[in-house]
């Protein structure tokens, strides 16, 4: 592997001269500088990253910690968050943790040990109620998704209250009443988007029955299991309501796979508006999340942070867009 000495050997200067002209240092002749770039390139030498930002004090990588990169949000929150760090000449370190808090912790270490510059998180629900531990690693850090208790920490969130308020209220005024619901088990972005759900339906003087709402794990799966066992009860729905698009396409299936009309006999909608929703017959209505901004705002709070370490810190909130297609009802 081509170094250092070796490019300094083909150019006739020293390692120290290289290193100048590499770290964009001023003082060097314009021939020296032309010399040492032309030998670069012929000898095809890349720095050494990670001994570099040792030395500066100042690393050219971030990380972005994501618990479900199968889940479309975090899809396009993660290309945002490349896109805007391409720009700023960064590099990205993306980790899954499949709501695993010994993976997370895994790789919040490794993203000490690798002296990132600062590191985006969507945190597990387990870390999310105690963020303080995580918080104590003191790596700048931005928060997305989840609120988190017991630090304070720059964040990026959704409006989830308004959004889950906004969808819910479009179904009772298509005239359905028995609305069933499916939340996230265990985080606050289940919890908040329960409150908008059950906000609406007491503002319309209906109010919530047991028998109809869920916490659930936020998978596939759980989705279509969760919505069969509401297809079965003695007077099922006429209205699901689902907090993801993981959940919302286990609805979907499970309503297609028991020949439920929707949304003649059960409407649907959801959180998240999947490459999937618009296509399938009838489109699905739902809150369209603006992440991508949720990615730039997030790479933007942390590079703010980079160059401010002591100002205070920001909740960004973001609001959720209802699109209204034909899986509710009135609406064609």
């Amino acid at each position: 592997m081509t170094s250092i000495k070796d490019v300094a050997d083909a150019a006739g200067v020293s390692t120290a001269t290289v290193s100048r002209i590499l770290t964009d240092k001023l003082h060097v002749r314009p021939e020296v500088r032309e010399r040492v770039l032309a030998a670069v390139k012929d000898l095809d030498y890349r720095p050494n990253r990670v001994a570099r930002s040792l030395r500066v004090q100042k690393s050219n990588t971030i990380g972005l910690i994501v618990s479900d990169i199968q889940n479309s949000f975090f899809t396009s929150v993660s290309r945002a968050v490349e896109d805007l760090a391409y720009e700023r000449d960064l590099s990205v370190i993306l980790c899954n943790t499949d709501e695993n808090p010994d993976k997370e912790a895994m790789y919040l270490n490794l993203m000490r040990d690798e002296n990132v510059a600062g590191v985006i998180v969507s945190p597990t629900v387990q870390t999310a109620d105690s963020f303080g531990q995580v918080a104590k690693l003191g790596i700048p850090m931005v928060v997305i998704d989840r609120r988190v208790r017991g630090a304070e920490v720059d964040s990026v969130l959704i409006d989830n209250v308004e959004s889950a308020y906004k969808i819910v209220e479009h179904l009772i005024v298509d005239g359905h009443r028995r609305i069933a619901a499916l939340f996230g088990v265990g985080s606050s972005t289940g919890r908040e988007r329960r409150e908008g759900y059950a906000r609406a339906l007491k503002e319309h003087d209906l109010r919530p029955m047991p028998e109809l709402t869920g916490y659930v794990a936020a998978r596939e799966e759980e989705g279509y299991k969760a919505t069969a066992k509401l297809l079965d009860l003695p007077e099922p729905p006429d209205a699901l309501f689902t907090s993801n698009g993981l959940l919302s396409i286990g609805a979907y299936r499970a309503l297609r796979d028991a020949k439920v009309a929707i949304p003649d006999q059960v409407a649907l909608a959801s959180f998240d508006d999947s490459t999937w929703a618009p296509l399938v017959q009838p489109a699905v209505t739902v809150i369209e999340q603006p992440t991508y901004d949720i990615g730039q705002m997030a790479t933007e709070l942390l590079l703010k942070r980079l160059d401010e370490p002591d100002r205070p810190t920001c909740e960004i909130m973001l609001k959720g867009k209802l699109i209204i297609r034909q899986s509710c009802g009135l609406h064609k």
